[in-house]
């Protein structure tokens, strides 16, 4: 049977707000065939809150999954806040009293997430210049924390990471000549390896939440989460793919890679190469690619219905674009 969410919360309503609490809104927000995103507000005796919950809606298996635990997300979230980190303050982390399976809940920011209006919208003219230092800067805090005691977070490293999409691009059985290049290309170039660090995992155009005014407002989505090379979060911004249409801007579509790695250095991060994070943004552009293609197949082969497969699998050769591009230029 389907889980009431709303009449979860209005449950959850008075534990966090006290005796007499009430829900005063309730709407979800996003969420695919496991996680859900709601915005609920809730009148207390601290007066009123506007609060973000996050949930997963399917079963989540801790040996196969990439993602980490909501759990895990959470305690993520507070110790890089802890840490000096632009991370959403975590405000009630679910359990079985609750009712609404695994979930947290944390307070709500302001600001936006579309990729899109972030490159194009003339809100953001006059931040915009700022917004790729902003992200080298808001990476140092996360990259030196160190992780609760306890977390399950899985250690990848560029090889793991290439053998990793190389089994998955092989089970297809797809022959595209772009991503065998990539592979090949990759494989010759991987850099030295160094010491592995927390990762935000998924640190990109779309899961930052940037205000007109100050910039980078908090960095969300932490289901991704792992340990590894610092250039990996770098380069994963800087793939073409979440420019949205601005090319030109490496960062984001909104910035320049010397920005950003200046940023880094200046809040204290270790001193990063150029061409290690263009190894990884290759190697995100490759990933992307080999995702896009077994999203498409999925469709092809009836396994799954959504229209949306088709319409992100096509993006594929989106990805063999860039990946043309960035072999001609090289590392």
């Amino acid at each position: 049977m389907e889980l009431d969410v709303r009449a979860g919360l209005e449950r959850l309503a008075e534990r966090l707000g006290g005796a007499g609490a009430s829900l005063t809104e309730a709407q979800r927000l996003s969420g695919g065939a496991s996680m859900e995103t709601w915005a609920f507000g809730v009148d207390g005796q601290g007066g009123r809150e506007s609060l973000i919950l996050r949930r997963r809606s399917a079963p989540f298996d801790a040996e196969t999954a990439r993602s980490v635990s909501l759990a895990t997300e959470a305690a993520l979230i507070q110790a890089t806040g802890a840490n000096g980190a632009r991370a959403p303050k975590v405000r009630h982390v679910c359990d079985a009293a609750d009712g609404l399976g695994e979930a947290y809940v944390m307070v709500r920011v302001g600001g936006e997430t579309l990729g899109k209006r972030i490159t194009s919208d003339p809100r953001f003219d006059a931040i915009r210049p700022r917004l790729a230092r902003q992200c080298g800067e808001v990476l140092v805090p996360i990259h030196a924390t160190q992780p609760p005691a306890g977390l399950n977070l899985k250690t990848v490293d560029a090889n793991l990471e290439l053998d990793r999409y190389e089994e998955v691009y092989r089970a297809t059985g797809a022959e595209r000549p772009i991503l065998e290049l990539a592979f090949q290309y990759l494989r010759r170039h991987t850099p030295p390896p160094v010491e592995p660090t927390l990762l935000h995992g998924d640190f990109r155009n779309g899961n930052i939440m940037f205000d007109p005014e100050i910039g980078v407002a908090a960095v969300l989505d932490w289901e991704l989460a792992h340990i590894g090379d610092p250039a990996e979060d770098m380069g994963w911004i800087c793939t073409n793919s979440w420019r949205f249409g601005r090319p030109d801007r490496p960062v984001g579509g909104f910035g320049a890679y010397e920005d950003l790695l200046a940023g880094y250095a200046a809040a204290g991060g270790r001193p990063i190469e150029l061409s290690r994070v263009r190894f990884w943004q290759m190697l995100g552009s490759l990933r992307w690619g080999v995702m896009c293609l077994t999203m498409y197949l999925s469709w092809r082969d009836g396994l799954e219905k959504s229209v949306e497969r088709p319409m992100i699998g096509r993006r594929v050769s989106e990805t063999e674009a860039d990946l043309v591009v960035l072999l001609e230029e090289g590392l």
